[in-house]
């Protein structure tokens, strides 16, 4: 026994903590993912009593297979996330056919500001990342309700958008994924600026391999790449790939990568945009955004990510905030 404590006693390290807010199928997989990277415990917390637990016990019961030695507790108690280093929140109504993710914003804004509020009182020190529809919208309030610095609340969208771009470019050129780097600015909604002249296949510009008509059409599914799920699910909304985004972002975190990603950011006076949280890139580490990174856009692209902050900002006003 004296052997084993010992043993014990030299392995032992602290792991950082995540927090995985709403125990539904985006939060669920999140926390999941999370456990099989091993880089972090995990607390899965929602309101419906037994969901999180269930749902925790599960996934633990999991990592003697998956060979992650990660604590998971699942809880509907807040102060089982205290002290937390990062919190992901993806609690919300979902989307129906029909809806935009603009309908939901002031059924979830009550939400995300319930949830923030408990998420500051407990971890007060913690990164916030925002996975909620509409993503922006709710990524601004997440950041008003915290009062935190910008680097420390932001949210999961270009990833996605740039992840469904980079699907759709390798299926038509029947290409490996992992070959194809896409660039996707402004809103996660219908105004998202897909950069087309920088996207590339084994650093091959896309524009160079692909005829207009064909780009475009592949532009036009990835702005309704939501939209799409949604339809064919009938009662969900897409939950794999964002839950695969969020933790990309945690990684970079935890890691402290100084990965480049597309995240949801506050901006103010980058790309000549004050005062909104629109989509651009990043560099992620250890203490959130640490760089936003102003690429150089033709006019054209310009007036298109202005226009997309300018439609979050319309939604922002709809919150008062």
């Amino acid at each position: 026994m004296d052997n084993i404590e010992g043993i014990n006693s030299e392995v032992s390290t602290k792991r950082d903590k995540v927090s995985i807010i709403g125990a539904g199928n985006v939060g669920a997989t999140c926390a999941f993912r999370i456990a099989e990277n091993g880089c972090a415990d995990v607390v899965l917390l929602d309101i419906i009593e037994g969901l999180p637990q269930g749902k925790g016990l599960d996934m633990l019961e999991a990592t003697p297979i998956i060979d992650s030695d990660v604590k998971i507790m699942g809880t509907s108690d807040y102060e089982e996330t205290a002290n937390s280093d990062i919190v992901v929140i993806t609690p919300g109504v979902s989307r129906k056919p029909g809806m935009s993710r603009d309908d939901l914003v002031l059924t979830n804004m009550k939400i995300v500001q319930e949830v923030t509020e408990k998420v500051v009182r407990y971890s007060p020190d913690c990164i916030i990342i925002v996975v909620t529809n509409p993503l922006d919208v709710m990524t601004q309030l997440a950041l008003h309700i915290s009062k935190f610095p910008r680097n420390r609340v932001f949210g999961q969208s270009g990833i996605l958008d740039s992840a469904r771009f980079r699907t759709f470019i390798a299926q038509e050129l029947d290409v490996s994924v992992k070959d194809v780097s896409a660039c996707v600015l402004g809103g996660h909604g219908d105004t998202m600026v897909p950069i087309t002249r920088l996207c590339t296949v084994g650093g091959i510009p896309i524009t160079e391999l692909l005829p207009k008509e064909k780009i475009d059409s592949l532009v036009e599914r990835t702005v309704k790449g939501g939209s799409e799920i949604v339809s064919l699910l009938k009662t969900g909304s897409a939950f794999y790939a964002p839950a695969a985004a969020a933790v990309q972002m945690v990684d970079a975190i935890i890691l402290d990568k100084k990965d480049i990603l597309p995240c949801a950011a506050y901006l103010e006076g980058e790309y000549g945009i004050s005062g909104v949280v629109v989509g651009v890139p990043v560099k992620l580490g250890k203490n959130g955004i640490e760089q936003i990174i102003e690429l150089e856009l033709t006019p054209e692209e310009d007036a298109a990510l202005k226009k997309s902050a300018d439609a979050v900002r319309e939604l922002v006003q709809v919150m008062n905030l």
